[in-house]
């Protein structure tokens, strides 16, 4: 894990450290969280990494199970399939809107994310993962809607966590030559076009990650079994504080 800097509110770190290491892969679906190792690798007492790892679940990146204890959440082939669904069209309205209303600047932002994704190794799945992200963040910041943009925001986590659930198609031959349809779209302000390369882009990687994600799941819960319900932390299972204070607190 990358290194910790003590900030001046601890449980707040605490919590953005730990957020940013699970979406940017360092901390991988499935694996799980130890209070007490995770207190001595950033040198903090267990009570901010309890309320961290409170918050996290509250914001579905983590999941505490029964006999399991608190992991990074494994998105079902389910849930892959809800979240890729409304990420196409999400996605496709933020290209049209991009299209028909991005700036000088925004272009130049476009280019910049767009090259600098295509210039990572495909062995470098992490930076592949943070910079693809950050290339559809960029389209959705050129369509200047702030109700679209925390909407994204929102969904955006889930993609992280299946992206590096799956960890196998970032470097898809037709990747780039999807991203670049995208890109050419909207700086020619073809808003449909724009609209049907992004749905296209996001239609194709939903169906990898499902035709992966259904078969293994059906094999695991034939090793397995019935899984365990999932369970919200409470003062019945855990003993983290029920509502995790404020960060100003």
């Amino acid at each position: 894990m990358t290194s910790f800097e003590r900030p001046g509110l601890v449980r707040e770190g605490v919590y953005q450290h730990l957020r940013r290491a699970v979406l940017d892969g360092e901390i991988l679906p499935g694996e799980r969280l130890g209070e007490v190792e995770l207190g001595e690798k950033l040198g903090v007492s267990r009570t901010p990494i309890r309320e961290a790892m409170m918050r996290l679940t509250q914001d579905g990146l983590l999941t505490a199970e029964a006999n399991k204890g608190v992991r990074v959440r494994l998105l079902s082939a389910t849930e892959a399939r809800d979240t890729y669904a409304v990420r196409e069209e999400l996605d496709g309205l933020a290209a049209a809107l991009a299209a028909a209303g991005h700036t000088r600047a925004d272009a130049q932002a476009l280019r910049a994310a767009l090259a600098a994704l295509n210039a990572v190794q495909g062995e470098d799945y992490r930076e592949q993962t943070r910079l693809d992200l950050a290339f559809h963040r960029a389209i959705t910041a050129a369509a200047h809607n702030a109700a679209l943009s925390d909407l994204a925001r929102s969904l955006e986590q889930q993609v992280a966590l299946i992206k590096h659930q799956t960890r196998n198609y970032n470097a898809w031959p037709g990747t780039a030559a999807q991203h670049a349809a995208i890109l050419d779209a909207v700086l020619l302000r073809d808003s449909e076009a724009a609209r049907q390369a992004a749905r296209a882009h996001v239609r194709t990687f939903g169906g990898l990650v499902l035709g992966e994600l259904q078969p293994a799941e059906g094999e695991r819960q034939k090793a397995e079994g019935p899984a365990p319900p999932a369970t919200v932390f409470s003062t019945h299972h855990s003993p983290l504080p029920t509502h995790p204070r404020s960060p100003n607190d």
